[in-house]
Parts: C-alpha cells; sequence; structure tokens
C-alpha cells in the first residue's frame, strides 16, 4: 500500500535532471551586425537617445522614413548593433558560465545571420557556421542548448517588402528558416522556443515584426491579430516538423508572464484583472498549448469587428500539433483596476526597482501553480532577473540586491516544485551583461558576469565575476539545495 504523503515527498527537491543556466538574446549579445554576410534586422534600427527616460522604450510606431534613415546612419548609437560582442568572445564566456555550473544555455538565432533578406532560399552558409561552433563549445562544456528561433530578429526586408508577420507569406520564410535549423541541429538540440514572447504583440517586442502598422490606419488591431494566427499556424508547423525529425525533440511556446491581480476585492476588479490577463497572456498559451481559439477570444473579435482570415486546414493544423511544454519570462507582477481595464498598473504594495518594476517572488509561485494547472504541461523559466546600476569598487562587484531578489524567486519556484509542479528548468536573465531590450541600455544590467561597456559603447570589455556570480554557483552546485 503506498500513501499519499509518501508520493509528496518525492517531489520536495529541484529535480536531479534539472536545467540551471542563464538566457541571453543573438539580438543583445552577438554585436557583428554587418559581419560574415549578415543583414540588418529589425534590432538593428532601435537608436538610443542621448536624451531619454529610464521608464520609457525604444522602438515603437516604426515608419519606413525612420528604417531607412537608421539603415543609413553610421553615427548614431545603435547599441544591438555592437551587444557584447558575442559573436567573437562567446567561448570565454561560456567557460564563465561553465565555470559557475550552468547545465543549460538558452540563446536565439538571428534569422538574418542565416537569411540576410528573410526571403532567400539557400542560407548564408557563415551564419550557420557561426552557430554550428557555438553549439558544439555548449555541448562541450556539458551545457544544453536551449534554442529560440526568432527572438526579435526579423530581417528589415520581410517588413519593408512584405509587411510582417501580418503577411501569410511569412509562414513559409518561417518554416524555411526553421527547417534549416531543426535538420542541422536535430542530433545536437533536444529544446526548441518558437518565438520569444509570442504574446508580446501588445507591447514594444514585436514591433516593428508586425508590419509598418502606421500604414493600416483603423485596421491595425486586426492586422495584429492576424499576424498572431501566422505565428500560431508557423508554431504548429514548427511542432510538426520537430516531432517528424526526432522523437525527442521538445518544442515550446513562450510567454512574456506578469501575473495580474484585482486593485481590489470588488468583482468589477477581479473580472477585469482576469479578462485582461487572459487577452493579453494566456490566449496564447490557450491555443498552441490546446490547440484551439477559446472562446472569450471568439466573443472578443465579434464584439470588435476584428476578421481573422483562416481555412478549416490551418484550424486542423493547429489542433493536431500542440507543444510539448510551455516557456515563460517572469520579471514583476501588476494589478488591474476595472475603470481603467486595459492598463495593468503598478502594485503600491511591493517594491520595485528604478525602472518601476515591481519585485514580486510569491506572484511567480502563484504563476507556476496557475499555467501547471491549466494546462498540465512542463513549465520552463525561460527569463527572470533583475535589472539594476552595478557599481565596480576596487575591480568587484557587490550585487546583494541581485542575490536577494534571486534568491526569493528560486525558493518560490522550489514551492511550486513541493506543490506537484513539473519544471524542467530555470534559465535566469541573463547571466551575462548584456544590451537591454526595452531600454537599449547597457547600464541596465542583470548578469552575474559584469562586461566593461558602457551604453555607448565604451569600455575595455572586460569580464569580472560578481558576487552573484559565486553565489549561483553555490545554488547549481547544491541544486537548490542550500537556498
Amino acid at each position: 500500500m503506498t500513501k499519499l504523503t509518501e508520493i509528496a515527498k518525492t517531489t520536495t527537491e529541484f529535480p536531479k535532471d534539472f536545467l540551471w543556466g542563464g538566457a541571453i538574446a543573438a539580438n543583445q549579445a552577438e554585436g557583428a551586425w554587418n559581419v560574415d554576410g549578415r543583414g540588418p534586422s529589425q534590432a538593428d534600427i532601435m537608436e538610443l537617445p542621448e536624451a531619454y527616460s529610464r521608464l520609457g522604450s525604444f522602438g515603437e510606431g516604426v515608419t519606413r522614413e525612420e528604417i531607412s534613415r537608421a539603415l543609413l546612419d553610421e553615427h548614431g548609437n545603435y547599441p544591438r548593433r555592437r551587444g557584447i560582442d558575442f559573436y567573437h568572445t562567446y567561448q570565454k564566456d561560456l567557460e564563465l558560465m561553465a565555470e559557475m555550473g550552468f547545465k543549460c544555455l538558452r540563446t536565439s538565432f538571428s534569422w538574418s545571420r542565416i537569411f540576410p533578406q528573410g526571403d532567400e532560399e539557400v542560407p548564408n552558409e557563415k551564419g550557420l557556421v557561426f552557430y554550428d561552433h557555438l553549439i558544439d563549445k555548449m555541448l562541450s562544456l556539458g551545457i544544453e542548448p536551449i534554442m529560440t528561433i526568432s527572438h526579435y530578429e526579423m530581417p528589415i526586408h520581410l517588413i519593408t517588402a512584405y509587411g510582417g508577420w501580418g503577411n501569410p507569406k511569412m509562414i513559409d520564410f518561417f518554416l524555411n528558416l526553421a527547417t534549416v535549423l531543426m535538420q542541422r541541429y536535430k542530433n545536437k538540440v533536444k529544446y526548441w522556443i518558437v518565438f520569444n514572447q509570442v504574446n508580446d504583440v501588445y507591447g514594444w517586442g514585436e514591433f516593428p515584426g508586425l508590419g509598418i502598422l502606421d500604414e493600416y490606419g483603423d485596421k491595425q488591431e486586426t492586422v495584429k491579430f492576424q499576424a498572431v494566427h501566422h505565428q500560431f499556424i508557423a508554431t504548429a508547423k514548427v511542432v510538426q516538423l520537430g516531432h517528424a525529425l526526432s522523437p525527442d525533440m521538445q518544442v515550446g511556446m513562450m510567454l512574456g508572464f506578469s501575473a495580474l491581480y484585482p486593485m481590489t476585492s470588488s468583482p468589477e476588479d477581479v473580472l477585469a484583472a482576469y479578462e485582461l490577463w487572459r487577452k493579453n497572456d494566456l490566449f496564447f498559451a490557450d491555443v498552441s498549448a490546446q490547440g484551439e481559439y477559446p472562446g472569450y477570444m471568439l466573443r472578443y473579435f465579434n464584439d470588435h469587428q476584428i476578421d481573422i482570415d483562416t481555412t478549416s486546414e490551418e484550424l486542423a493544423l493547429i489542433k493536431q500539433n500542440t507543444v510539448d511544454y510551455i516557456a515563460f519570462s517572469y520579471y514583476d507582477s501588476k494589478v488591474v483596476e476595472a475603470s481603467h481595464a486595459t492598463t495593468p498598473q503598478r502594485n503600491e504594495k511591493l517594491d520595485a526597482n528604478i525602472w518601476g518594476w515591481a519585485i514580486d517572488p510569491l506572484g511567480f509561485q502563484y504563476s507556476f501553480n496557475f499555467l501547471w494547472e491549466r494546462y498540465h504541461l512542463p513549465l520552463f523559466v525561460a527569463e527572470n532577473g533583475m535589472g539594476s546600476l552595478d557599481k565596480v569598487e576596487n575591480g568587484e562587484i557587490h550585487d546583494d540586491y541581485r542575490i536577494s531578489y534571486l534568491d526569493a524567486h528560486v525558493k518560490a519556484m522550489k514551492n511550486a516544485i513541493k506543490d506537484g509542479v513539473a519544471i524542467i528548468g530555470y534559465a535566469s536573465w541573463g547571466p551575462i551583461d548584456i544590451v537591454s531590450y526595452s531600454q537599449a541600455e547597457m547600464s541596465k544590467r542583470y548578469g552575474y558576469i559584469y562586461v566593461d561597456l558602457d551604453d555607448q559603447g565604451n569600455g575595455s570589455g572586460q569580464r569580472l565575476r560578481k558576487d552573484s556570480f559565486y553565489w549561483y554557483q553555490k545554488v547549481i552546485g547544491t541544486n537548490g539545495v542550500n537556498i
């Protein structure tokens, strides 16, 4: 006879094969934006102005004129063009991660490094050779590659010539990219993420990847959801491809996830928070993980006269090819008030960093439990961390604030495991300082490894271990026991 208490004891610690590691993105780390045949991507036109607000973000509402100007501009400050030069420093950077004990690294492919224009039939071999070396180096160090196919890296040509994801031709262009990558690395990469934070259609992440929205007038929302539908189809086709290539291949979708709470206990606030959470976050997982459009979104489309073009064959494809796991990023939580139901607000009861992001580890635990109970699919933390303004003092960086943040979130993750949540791994953002995407700052630092570069790209590029480097080394070395 088995007692339930005995079963519970099996989920009190992190699994022995838990994937501890970190996450970066090609467009924020690699640099070398015009090297070895790489073409320009949407990230390369995002300039950091001399005067900016740390509470703002850049890249929204891009026009054709702004794209042309940026591509010709050789003097402006475009931080993603240089990143941290990971294209040339990846070997030593990976060795530092291996020194911490990393079991995995989530990174991404630069689409325009492989298909410079995006619509070519034949890939750029020099771009692929870089990823050959990168993945082989990870494997040689015992680091599991977790590869994101698209992380805000659309070639500019696909935006200006085709209108981005609003055009159904994008599905074939993207599948061509995915086919090249998955066939080439089918024996080296087990875990794949199709789109980074696919639900960022509502925010800065996918602009201008959805096209040049100003050209659509009052049809912008329809174009956004049509683009999302094309990405659902692309995701299903990638799942189908991955399962055909290897039975061991695991294909996941990824959410940019913030726990949403009602501002008060009033039924109106509670319902408003839940409805916004469904529309902004859960809808995307509902389709890719459960295989069909939920009724609440069909109602939304009907109420707002949003007509999505599709076929019964496309809907069947989505239904038959659901993802194997759900990845998500988590940085903060927000509150929702019925009177401002479309705009989440900062929770004033929580501390926040200087960018206004609430620090809420209990929201992390809540997110795990909520996602697990809704989907019953393994979960992977694709991003979690806190940006800070680090100071170098006598060659050392004492970042107790980062350790405190991460320690609380790892403990929250451990509590979710005790509740029976299946978690594959934890990739904190980002293990080495890289260019921030939303603010384009180098000074917004997340890493365990300090990179001596400033917002203008000045500095030696030297790598320094922060105090958090040694903290995370101990966490991994004990498999999370000593927290």
